[in-house]
Order: C-alpha cells, then sequence, then structure tokens
C-alpha cells in the first residue's frame, strides 16, 4: 500500500509540474478560455492515473471502470462548454468592426458619396489624416469626394493618408507630426499637453455620448446624475434604478480613447470609480489581459458614440438608454434636447501643408456637412 501511495505522490510531483507548465502556456497561446480546458483535461489526467495508481478502480465493477474516467473528463468539459455557451448568448458582442468596408475607394465601399463632384479637389499631395473608429465613415468620405482615387488602406500609414489610429494614437500621431488632420472629439487634459500652441480644434459636427444595456435590461432611462453615481461606485445595483436586484458591472474603457474621455466629461469633478478587473490592462498585463475576456452579461452598462453603438456595429444585442427621459437620436442631438450631446472636431496642430485650411474650408460648405449627415451624423451648420 505505501508503495504504490509514494508511487501516486511522485506521480503528482513530477506530472503536476508538467500540467501546470501546460496551462500556464496555454494562458497565453489559446484563443478565448482554452486554457480552462486545458486545466480540466490536466486535472482528468492527474485523478484518474492516481486511481489506478493506488488501485481504486480494482475494486469497482466492470461498468464503473469505465464510466469512471469518462466522466471526469466528459462531465466538467461539457459543463464548462454549456456555460460558455450560454454566455454567449447573452453578452454584448465587443467584436472589432471591419473597417476595409469604409475605405474611400473599395469596391463596395459603405462611405457615402456626393451625387456632385465636389467644389474642392486635391490632385496629388494630400494631408495625411487620421482619426477615432467611430468618425473613420465620415473623414473616409471626405477623402472619397476630394483625395485622388487610389488604394488607402486604413490601417497602413506607410501606404495611406488616411488611417485609423483609434482617438489616442491619432492624438500621439498629431502630437510627432504624423498627421496634418486628425478627427476626433475633443482632447483628454493629458492629449492637450502633448500638442503645440499652434493645436486648433474646428467643430464639424455633433453626435451624442450613450449609454447601452443589455436589452432584456427592463431599465430604460437614467438620468445623467444615476449615471455619475454608477461610475462613481455610489450605485451598485440596478434595483435602486428601478431594475433587478443585480450588481451592476460598469465597463470602461481604456484611457485616452474618445468614448473615456466623453465618460470624464460627464462625470466632471466627480472621482470615477476603479473599473472592474477582468477590463484592467495592468497588473499581470498578459496574464490577466489572456485569462480575463471582457463581457458585457445582462446585468451589465456601457457607453459608446451613437453612431458607432447603432450603425457600424449590427446584432449586438444592446438597447440604448434614456437619458433624462430623452432618447438619443437624431432628432434630439439636432436640437440639443439630448443632454450628453457634443462636438467632433477637425483637429490640427500647426502642420504646414498647404491643403489644410482649404480643405477644412470644405469640410465645413455645403457639400461637406452633407456627407456628415448623409452618414449619419449631425452637422455644425
Amino acid at each position: 500500500m505505501w508503495t504504490r501511495i509514494i508511487g501516486a505522490i511522485v506521480f503528482t510531483l513530477f506530472f503536476g509540474f508538467f500540467g501546470f507548465f501546460s496551462f500556464f502556456i496555454s494562458m497565453f497561446m489559446s484563443s478565448q478560455n482554452g486554457y480552462v480546458y486545458v486545466g480540466i483535461i490536466v486535472a482528468g489526467i492527474l485523478i484518474t492515473v492516481n486511481m489506478l495508481i493506488l488501485g481504486v478502480f480494482d475494486k469497482l465493477p466492470k461498468w464503473a471502470k469505465i464510466l469512471v474516467p469518462i466522466s471526469l473528463f466528459v462531465v466538467p468539459l461539457g459543463g464548462y462548454g454549456g456555460y460558455e455557451f450560454y454566455i454567449n448568448t447573452i453578452e454584448i458582442k465587443n467584436a472589432e468592426v471591419d473597417l476595409t468596408q469604409y475605405e474611400p475607394f473599395n469596391e463596395n465601399t459603405k462611405v457615402v458619396k456626393l451625387d456632385e463632384p465636389a467644389t474642392f479637389q486635391i490632385e496629388k499631395n494630400p494631408p495625411e489624416i487620421d482619426g477615432a473608429t467611430a468618425l473613420y465613415p465620415v473623414y473616409s468620405a471626405f477623402a472619397r469626394a476630394v483625395y485622388p482615387e487610389g488604394t488607402y488602406p486604413h490601417d497602413n500609414p506607410q501606404l495611406s493618408e488616411v488611417v485609423v489610429s483609434k482617438t489616442n494614437g491619432a492624438y500621439k500621431a498629431l502630437a510627432k507630426f504624423e498627421a496634418d488632420i486628425i478627427f476626433t472629439a475633443g482632447p483628454s487634459s493629458q492629449q492637450r499637453s502633448e500638442l503645440s500652441d499652434d493645436m486648433q480644434m474646428i467643430p464639424i459636427g455633433k453626435e451624442g455620448f450613450v449609454f447601452f444595456v443589455h436589452d432584456s435590461n427592463p431599465v430604460k432611462s437614467l438620468t445623467i446624475e444615476d449615471l455619475q453615481k454608477i461610475y462613481s461606485g455610489e450605485i451598485t445595483n440596478w434595483k435602486e434604478v428601478g431594475g433587478r436586484n443585480k450588481d451592476i458591472i460598469a465597463f470602461q474603457r481604456p484611457e485616452g480613447s474618445g468614448s473615456q474621455t466623453g465618460l470624464q466629461n460627464m462625470m466632471g469633478d466627480i472621482p470615477i470609480m476603479t473599473p472592474p478587473t477582468d477590463q484592467r490592462v495592468g497588473g499581470m498585463g498578459g496574464i490577466i489581459e489572456k485569462a480575463s475576456n471582457y463581457r458585457n452579461h445582462r446585468n451589465a452598462i456601457g457607453f459608446s458614440y451613437r453612431y458607432f453603438a447603432t450603425q457600424m456595429k449590427e446584432d449586438h444585442g444592446i438597447k440604448l438608454l434614456k437619458v433624462n427621459g430623452v432618447d438619443p437620436n437624431v432628432e434630439s442631438i439636432k436640437s440639443g434636447k439630448y443632454p450628453l450631446t457634443g462636438e467632433f472636431y477637425a483637429i490640427t496642430n500647426g502642420s504646414d501643408h498647404r491643403h489644410i485650411e482649404d480643405f477644412i474650408d470644405w469640410i465645413l460648405s455645403e457639400q461637406g456637412q452633407r456627407i456628415i449627415e448623409k452618414t449619419g451624423y449631425v452637422p455644425i451648420r
């Protein structure tokens, strides 16, 4: 008996070491939560072999010798797989949008087109433009109207004058004079500090900052005060704002993103609570990022901009909340009734590119403003 016990201990130590190493590696290499399945398999092998070494199977009937080891793998693997399937049916999808479909001269591009030639044209050497993901359909349409026809890959600054680095990346490109104009919401204080004194912000349109919940959430409207209390951590349960007795998961975006800056603007001087651990990018770095998926469950709340949430994302299972009883639609944004209406800008940083001034003047012209409206945003004029 002692021989078997020692054998089980030795096997556990050696196999446990390699099993732990495999589990650790899978946290980096596997997609989604594949490391969990590796852990279940490692644990199943460890238990099954130890049962063999200790002679547990010798005392079992023939059918149990087959059923027990199978159950050690099938039950936990099937149970976790079922849980994953359930979660996938209730989460708010957060996958990236395929921006290739918005490139200015792509075949079957989704960007809008004027019915007549633009009154302003750039024949060669167009300005380098960059910006927020949600505004790419707008400034890509500007490029389609006035830039020379060609290929403008959205993700390759070396080959294209029309790219998308997202808000934070666009501000960095502008600060380094790698972009002539960027199209974003206003900068955070940190982003503003990195720009020169020649920075100019020209408002070109208006948009609504929106909050969304899962479409099964009974809450339909929140006040700005409610939202501030949720994101400061004062309100933590949906029942406090007329919902179910469920904890609120209030997701945030990375620092420097356009929508996180929008949240900061809404909060004013009210401190924002620390975001959920499964959205942190610090700490254990890659391990946490890989091991913890960003998942918006039925009790979550998130935020974005109206156009991105309703036009660029489809079939996402969310609903936009009213704020102070007002729907975030084009009419309420245009009239100013929606309380979280803000401007978006064409921003320069002292570039001496000769086309910048005329290009922005054209954006503010009837044609440029019509492109903004046809895209789905609210023109500034």
